[in-house]
């Protein structure tokens, strides 16, 4: 039998795949850069994964119709700021629009400029490695050129609409 050489059109409508996609818990990021005229730019994104140990390599996508995309695509360094419990409000505060995001913020300068946000649990340093265009996002790949973590701190999870914390089982 021959495979098929597309897929089949979706049985489903796009608020039930989206509801879907909802019941996979993830952490929360803030992916950060440095725009063209070198102000900082950032974003909440929850579409972060590993995907190399040799080389050290993470992924995140982010929509083609992202103000923030210009900044992305042509920047050479970003910053992958994993969340904490405690920062629940700055994920809110990135997923917003028309607000100055950066406004009382702390952070320090990290791997080409990009932001690294203190108190993250972690943070992945990353040089704009490549780009891959998929349906109406573009997948990055960050080459991570330096990593840190926050010992002890609780992560921030997303799942189903709403933010969660860590519980043991």
């Amino acid at each position: 039998m021959t495979p098929p050489k597309r897929a089949l059109a979706p049985n489903f409508s796009l608020p039930e795949f989206r509801a879907a996609l909802g019941m996979f818990a993830t952490g929360v990021t803030i992916v950060t850069a440095r725009g063209p005229d070198g102000a900082p730019v950032g974003l909440t994104a929850n579409s972060f994964n590993s995907v190399s140990m040799t080389p050290p390599l993470v992924l995140w996508s982010l929509a083609r119709s992202a103000g923030s995309m210009p900044a992305f695509e042509r920047g050479s360094h970003y910053a992958i700021n994993i969340l904490a419990a405690e920062q629940h409000a700055l994920a809110e505060r990135f997923a917003s629009k028309a607000i100055d995001r950066f406004a009382d913020l702390a952070f320090r300068e990290g791997a080409g400029g990009a932001p690294i946000i203190e108190g993250a649990a972690a943070v992945f340093e990353c040089f704009n490695r490549s780009r891959y265009e998929e349906g109406d996002h573009v997948i990055f790949v960050g080459e991570v050129e330096r990593c840190e973590r926050r010992e002890g701190a609780q992560p921030l999870i997303f799942h189903g609409g709403r933010y969660f914390t860590e519980l043991p089982l």
